[in-house]
């Protein structure tokens, strides 16, 4: 375990460049082996803006980096933080806490504010209205989107205290699960609900996709769906009733257009209630 804290803590910037990319391309290829929809679409087509936000997500993360190391080190030299509060335990639990609430400060915190703050919500708009959403929608988020996860994520150093090579595996761990959850996938659906006790799975994110709420309202989890069960945002829909989208803004075309997506979070917008 201390080996592998040793790696993420001197990781080169390639070498996540390196998962990223990889973790797209072997989603992408199960993808075409067990889909769960048969989509009608052009995937290389659909997949451009898809990539074009995931290009932006590595351009604002990879400089801002330094913020993180600084940080990470600052919070390890001042004993600050949950974890350099508790008592001393075995490396692997020490691992295991860490990453699990930084899910919950970089992940599940964001998304379920993002849900509830208007400005935020239109910024987030970007990342629901993918009518295909395969492993390419993972980290379709607007470049606003990348800045505000960002600090969230800084914000959980702080809380959490972590050092920086637990940051940078929860940060790889992260990109990797949101690419499987997002992925369109068939798994059998004891094994998907197996899964969805422990971390979040394709179906069970899946639901949050829905066009409709109070479905877009629930499963805000990233690795762990610990945090959805906790705070009774985990809900069930079958996977055959998912619509993607949003039932307010239909457009296809334009949620598919580079520039239009651009400036979505820009647009008047009311978004729905359970009761439209």
């Amino acid at each position: 375990m201390e080996t592998l804290l040793v790696y993420f803590e001197n990781i080169p910037r390639h070498h996540r460049v390196i998962i990223i990319v990889g973790g797209i391309a072997f989603f992408w290829i199960i993808e075409g082996v067990i889909p769960r929809f048969k989509f009608n679409y052009k995937k290389w087509r659909h997949a451009v803006p898809n990539l074009f936000f995931n290009l932006t997500l590595l351009l604002i993360n990879l400089p801002l980096a330094f913020m993180l190391l600084k940080s990470a080190d600052w919070v390890v030299a001042n004993d600050f933080g949950v974890l350099n509060w508790l008592p001393g335990m075995p490396l692997w639990l020490y691992i295991v806490l860490g990453v699990i609430m930084l899910d919950f400060f970089g992940a599940y915190l964001p998304h379920f504010i993002e849900h509830k703050v208007r400005p935020l919500w239109m910024v987030h708009l970007v990342h629901h209205t993918d009518h295909e959403v395969d492993t390419t929608t993972a980290n379709r988020h607007h470049p606003i989107e990348s800045v505000i996860r960002f600090f969230f994520t800084l914000f959980g150093v702080f809380m959490v205290g972590t050092p920086i090579g637990l940051v940078l595996l929860y940060q790889t761990l992260s990109v990797l699960a949101t690419q499987f959850s997002h992925a369109n996938i068939k798994l059998p659906k004891k094994v998907d609900r197996a899964l969805s006790y422990f971390i979040v799975s394709p179906d069970m994110h899946k639901v949050h996709h829905h066009f409709k709420m109070p479905y877009t309202d629930s499963n805000y989890g990233n690795i762990f769906s610990i945090w959805d069960r906790l705070f009774g945002t985990y809900m069930e829909l079958e996977t055959e009733a998912i619509v993607y989208g949003v039932d307010v803004f239909p457009d296809e075309k334009k949620n598919g257009n580079l520039k239009d997506l651009l400036l979505q979070p820009f647009q008047k917008y009311r978004k729905p209630t359970s009761d439209d």
